[in-house]
């Protein structure tokens, strides 16, 4: 975009313009300078012509797309002859001049020569200039190749679609990692409005994983877009409580296309929730292992000769990835043949019969406890478990209130949910005071049931490291559970036979 450079004196050929001599506006000094500079500088395409039509200014980008220079082109009429061809001329010219008493600005679409004889099509916006008097002084068009106009439309199509209909959430966060633009989805996952998010920072809405998400964002600041998607977890606070979520994320970095190197200005963040497509597969790798687990296990009882072997086997494989500790308790013999319904005639009196090292890994072992009732108080979890017939579960209290038995999926407890120390750490008094290793957070006991009778109960404890138990865990312990029951129920089968012999 300069004024006109033509210094020609030579006398023109036969395919070249006429020279034209510099307008008044290029003869003003520095102020005719700075307009070049700044016509020059524009990244779109620029010509004015005055009320008579004649064009005033033509810049280095118009230059660029029509192969004419600005000698070439200032002090000519209009388009016609050189970049319209002579059938268009007068209609472009007409639509272009009505632009001057026009208000606001007026779009159009024309196909122009280049000087080499192409054609190309242009987007042009136009609008008139008035002169100091406020009368019409000329029209100002400024143009673009049609296709990089409909990129620039598409682009920006593409940025407010993202911000308002993506079925994914997009974010974008400035340098300090607070959020400046949130669409409707990552408003609504992360439990927010789309205003209320902007500025804040990420840990007052997101509990758990911030410092993960943090990570990503200098990661990408620092070294840029990783080359794959990742899966975040994390724990969000919403006004129905807090809510643990997977979201597959990727980041792109945002830099400036304005500075001469590139300028991080932020980090855009694309995710979408999977939790329920990732909780079903951990589900089904889950139920595969744990098929696979009680499959070997009934392969390695088969070869015990002694079936209280055999039962041990069964805990022993089934405690892979399910819990930390395990214990089997036995109802006294001469008390078994009470033991039949849910609501007992007489008081429990369990036998602790074999157990897992309380202070380390390592296989099942009986004990030898010479007949000696373990000391379980009233409402102990295994006695609940006896006295309904199912499954229950307990979990260290975190807040002072007493979780000791929810019931479990049995055939008569009921369902119920568990609720568990989470990331706190309870005192170890409460699974002392149950005669639990003191390192427990979190017990399942299940009823040990063969014959229609009640032969004791199996408890799996899980420590701090491991979540509670939920129901899903509660309906694998008493599958294993009663298989163990049938061994047990032969072994003391086998004692009576021999006692009696």
């Amino acid at each position: 975009m300069s004024a006109s450079r033509s210094e020609t004196t030579s006398a023109p050929g036969p395919d070249e313009p006429e020279p034209v001599t510099p307008s008044e506006a290029e003869r003003e000094g520095p102020g005719s300078d700075l307009l070049a500079a700044l016509l020059d500088g524009m990244d779109a395409a620029l010509c004015a012509f005055d009320a008579d039509g004649a064009i005033t200014h033509w810049n280095r980008e118009a230059e660029r797309i029509l192969g004419w220079s600005a000698g070439e082109a200032v002090g000519r009429m209009g388009f016609a002859g050189w970049a319209v061809r002579t059938a268009d001329a007068g209609e472009v010219h007409a639509r272009l001049m009505a632009a001057m008493g026009a208000p606001g600005r007026q779009v159009h679409e024309f196909a122009l020569l280049r000087k080499d004889g192409g054609r190309v099509l242009v987007r042009t916006q136009s609008a008139g200039v008035r002169g100091t008097d406020g009368k019409p002084a000329g029209v100002y068009c400024a143009f673009s190749e049609v296709h990089a106009q409909i990129d620039l439309e598409r682009s920006i199509a593409l940025s407010e679609a993202l911000f308002e209909d993506a079925s994914w959430g997009v974010v974008l966060v400035d340098v300090d990692l607070r959020p400046t633009v949130v669409n409707a989805y990552a408003a609504r996952a992360l439990g927010s409005g789309r205003t209320t998010v902007l500025g804040r920072p990420l840990g007052e809405l997101v509990v758990q994983g911030v410092d993960e998400i943090e990570a990503a964002f200098h990661h990408v600041l620092a070294e840029g877009a990783p080359r794959a998607l990742a899966e975040l977890w994390v724990t969000v606070r919403t006004a129905e409580g807090e809510r643990r979520r997977c979201w597959r994320s990727g980041f792109l970095r945002l830099a400036s296309p304005l500075a001469e190197e590139p300028v991080p200005l932020g980090v855009g963040w694309l995710f979408t929730d999977v939790t329920e497509a990732k909780l079903a597969v951990l589900e089904a790798d889950r139920s595969r292992f744990r098929s696979t687990q009680s499959h070997r296990a009934a392969r390695a009882a088969a070869e015990c000769e002694d079936p209280m072997e055999a039962a041990t086997v069964h805990l022993d494989f089934a405690l892979a990835g399910f819990a930390d500790h395990a214990l089997i308790d036995l109802v006294v013999p001469e008390r078994q043949d009470v033991v039949r319904s849910s609501r007992l005639d007489l008081p429990v009196r369990l036998v602790r019969a074999a157990a897992t090292p309380s202070g380390g890994s390592g296989p099942s072992m009986q004990v030898a406890a010479g007949g000696i009732p373990v000391r379980y108080m009233d409402g102990h979890p295994a006695l609940q478990a006896m006295d309904r017939t199912g499954a229950v579960r307990a979990s260290a209290p975190v807040d002072g209130s007493s979780r000791s038995g929810v019931p479990g999926s049995g055939p008569r407890g009921g369902a119920g949910s568990s609720h568990g120390g989470g990331g706190a750490s309870p005192s170890p008094t409460w699974a002392v005071s149950r005669q639990w290793p003191a390192d427990s957070v979190h017990a399942l006991c299940t009823v040990l049931r063969n014959r229609g009778r009640s032969l004791g109960v199996v408890t799996f404890l899980r420590g701090p490291g491991r979540p509670a138990f939920e129901r899903q865990d509660a309906v694998y312990a008493e599958d294993v559970t009663l298989r163990m029951a049938a061994s047990l129920d032969l072994s003391g089968l086998l004692a009576d036979r021999s006692s009696a012999g």
